[in-house]
């Protein structure tokens, strides 16, 4: 889809949106339409008693006086709580009331409301970016959609009297949204399109941007004592891999910020397997590597000014007669053994070598791993917030403080060592699960912590945001590419030169 800026103006064609803030106060631009209209505009907000509420959308089907086809209004709310998530997220209603109209330009105004406090490029260009993020779609194996199930528009043209600098703005954004459809798209594939070999080979096209791209195969990592990760794709005809990405945009020498990602490419729970009932979805237990392959796609796309390496583990965790048993026992990278009672724990096993790793080979600032890890987050927090364990305060304090600006919140909670006990083991340094029904998401990030070798990390638990079962806000239904922006916002407010 194309994205414009222009200045305020009614279009003599197509769909033009508006924004209204609370208690249907319109703008220069709403005044303006609702004169030529007659009044329609205030008249059609008390009758289909639209306030102007965030995201709330009305739609008058060929406004008199104009010549679009049809008019959007788009609540922002109070205008002092109108920033760039506010603006991101009235682009995506916007584009979603759009989308399916049988038009090919929407033109989405960002009218002057007294009181927004955001430059108006910025929110511009946010705009742009929601309404692009909503019209995201995965449609590579659907043959038989009838032209009337396909989105129309083919345009968004957002106008503000910034235009110039929204365009600037947007450079930047632009850059964000293709390391989210990154991530979108190898999460949405299939189990039997990606496996640890073929999004291995994604990783390895990301070169073009300008990424260092690395591959470990079983020989490899089998050298370097990886008898963790490599116990959980044991009893799979698909290989293992581990892949390394790296992007060296700061001052050289200095030390990389690093990303670490959960791989499941698909999940059975080995031989402790899982219930059939929604098996389908354990495709995307590989969100985290994910999230991290979009992040690196973005930081070399924008050419950010920091040095950065991404660490994906992938396997597939298969029940056949070579899986991994419960009671078997691994070695991990570190030297550390680990019991395994439940293979259906597999996350915390490959995260288990490639933390390690990571930290041995790059000794980074810090490290942030994101995993679909656990069901317990999702009873903890639902699906508005991510799971976030750390060692370091100043580090979750800025990551709290980076999801809040992008809107992919996250909640800290605790470690300590009472936890580690529920994990000491009878046979060997420590198992891979804790007491049944007892702080899960807790046990699986202590867990992790025994890899980290006391650099700076967390651990974000993104069992409940990386997939959505229903469009909301930038996010259509499908995976939602949770942890881009935030991390990207992360490394560009605090760790770039």
């Amino acid at each position: 889809m194309k994205i414009a800026f222009a200045s305020p103006g009614t279009p003599k064609s197509g769909i033009l949106a508006v924004t209204v803030a609370a208690d249907r106060t319109l703008g220069a631009l709403g005044r303006e339409l609702d004169q030529k209209t007659g009044g329609q505009l205030t008249r059609a907000m008390e009758q289909g008693r639209f306030k102007g509420k965030a995201e709330e959308v009305l739609n008058l089907v060929a406004p008199s006086g104009l010549d679009v086809a049809r008019l959007i209004l788009v609540g922002i709310g109070a205008p002092g709580d109108f920033d760039a998530n506010g603006a991101a997220n009235a682009g995506a209603a916007a584009y979603a009331a759009a989308q399916n109209s049988g038009e090919a330009d929407l033109a989405v105004a960002v009218d002057a409301h007294d009181g927004i406090v955001g430059e108006a490029g910025e929110l511009a260009a946010e705009a742009a970016f929601g309404a692009l993020l909503r019209s995201y779609r995965f449609d590579k194996y659907r043959t038989t959609l009838t032209d009337d199930k396909k989105p129309s528009v083919k345009k968004v043209t957002v106008q503000t009297e910034s235009a110039k600098a929204a365009k600037k703005v947007w450079e930047k954004l632009e850059k964000v949204a293709d390391g989210i459809f990154v991530t979108r798209d190898v999460v949405s594939e299939p189990p039997n399109i990606i496996y640890p070999e073929t999004l291995a080979d994604r990783c390895v096209e990301l070169s073009k941007l300008g990424l260092e791209v690395e591959v470990l195969d079983e020989k490899k990592m089998k050298k370097l004592g990886m008898g963790a990760l490599l116990g959980v794709g044991q009893g799979s005809v698909k290989p293992p891999r581990l892949v390394v990405m790296t992007w060296n945009g700061g001052e050289k020498g200095e030390a990389p910020v690093a990303f670490v990602g959960k791989g499941i490419t698909f999940d059975t729970g080995g031989i402790s397997i899982k219930p059939a009932a929604n098996m389908d979805e354990m495709k995307w237990d590989m969100g985290g590597s994910g999230t991290v392959i979009g992040l690196m796609a973005v930081l070399a796309g924008r050419k950010a000014k920091v040095n950065a390496v991404g660490v994906v583990a992938l396997a597939e965790n298969m029940p056949d007669g070579n899986a991994q048993r419960p009671g078997d026992v691994v070695s991990t990278m570190s030297g550390q053994t680990i019991e395994v009672l439940n293979t259906d724990a597999e996350g915390r096993l490959v995260l288990a070598d490639a933390l390690w790793y990571t930290q041995d080979q790059f000794k980074p600032k810090f490290m942030v791993d994101l995993a679909t890890l656990t069901g317990a987050v999702i009873v903890s927090l639902g699906n508005e917030h991510a799971g976030l364990f750390s060692n370091d305060d100043d580090l979750a304090a800025k990551l709290t403080d980076a999801g809040l600006k992008t809107g992919e919140k996250l909640w800290r909670l605790p470690l300590a060592p009472a936890y580690d006990r529920d994990i000491d083991s009878d046979v060997a340094d420590m198992k891979n699960i804790g007491r049944p029904m007892n702080a899960g998401s807790i046990i699986g990030a202590q867990f992790l912590q025994r890899f980290v070798n006391k650099v700076p990390w967390a651990h974000l638990d993104i069992a409940g945001t990386a997939w959505a079962k229903a469009d909301k806000g930038i996010v259509p239904k499908g995976a939602s590419a949770f942890g881009v922006r935030l991390l990207d916002k992360l490394v560009a407010t605090h760790y770039e030169g």
